[in-house]
């Protein structure tokens, strides 16, 4: 029998209101490095040095066929570059929710500085100051702006009210793990059948990802689900809060595989009865 536990774990969180997500985890919105919005607004700007040509070809080619004055070149050119480098990504960002080409290649969306989607508001700002930024500065006020900015926001950014957030999660594989040796005694007597399956798989995703938090976040974590779990284990045993998380993830695991087993024996006995019954 494992002796009645002495951490502290089991009361120290009963009262906090962290917020996390549905499995768990601290809210992390990551901010793309300046080489990644660098790359992006690369492809941006390419494709809309794509479409200027595109919309010149567009007006120049009917007007030499009508024979339109040569102060409409002027006109025409004007409302080109406006419909490439302005109209055009702001309503791809509107449209997309903060997407374009480059930054769907790179893996980032523009989002608000409080993690909420972008607006066409936040793209109209972006795309008339992107003027600014790329056109007239030939892209240095922006590269200046987003080397000084902690988020790597240029100048339409902070008039905007917005960053670049980086979506790509690194793909890890899930670990296989034994009980504990520590808990091995523990195991034989263990009650975890009251435990949720929602608060298990919060467990199994945290257990999964820990080893991407930094020490202070993973402690935190460890406790707080430790403290949840607590309420549906008996006995509970005298360890590190990850480590109880752990010994009851394979509890509950062996557990499920005992009943499973144990209902393809009962089914395999009673194949012969069910087959001569048809």
């Amino acid at each position: 029998m494992a002796a009645e536990p002495d951490a502290d774990w089991v009361d120290t969180l009963a009262d906090d209101d962290a917020l996390l997500t549905g499995e768990a985890v601290a809210l992390d919105l990551r901010p793309a490095s300046f080489a990644l919005r660098a790359a992006s607004a690369l492809i941006d700007i390419a494709i809309s040095g794509i479409a200027y040509v595109v919309f010149l070809m567009a007006f120049f080619i009917p007007a030499a066929r009508f024979g339109f004055e040569a102060a409409w070149a002027t006109v025409f050119s004007i409302g080109s570059l406006v419909l490439a480098f302005v109209v055009l990504p702001c309503a791809v960002e509107t449209l997309s929710r903060g997407k374009s080409l480059g930054r769907l290649a790179t893996g980032s969306r523009i989002v608000r500085d409080d993690g909420g989607a972008a607006s066409f508001r936040h793209a109209a700002i972006r795309a008339l100051v992107g003027v600014v930024d790329f056109l007239l500065t030939l892209g240095g006020l922006a590269a200046l702006v987003g080397i000084l900015s902690p988020r790597s926001k240029r100048l339409g950014d902070h008039l905007a009210g917005t960053y670049a957030q980086y979506e790509r999660a690194p793909r890890v594989a899930t670990p296989v793990f034994g009980m504990p040796l520590e808990l091995l005694g523990w195991a034989q007597v263990a009650d975890v059948a009251r435990m949720p399956d929602p608060l298990a798989r919060r467990v199994a995703s945290f257990l999964a990802s820990a080893r991407d938090f930094d020490p202070t976040r993973r402690g935190y974590l460890a406790q707080q689900l430790a403290h949840e779990v607590s309420r549906y284990v008996s006995p509970l045993p005298a360890v590190d809060p990850e480590l109880f998380l752990a010994g009851v993830t394979v509890a509950r695991r062996d557990r499920e595989a005992r009943a499973l087993r144990l209902e393809a024996e009962r089914l395999a006995r009673l194949e012969p009865v069910l087959r001569g019954a048809r």
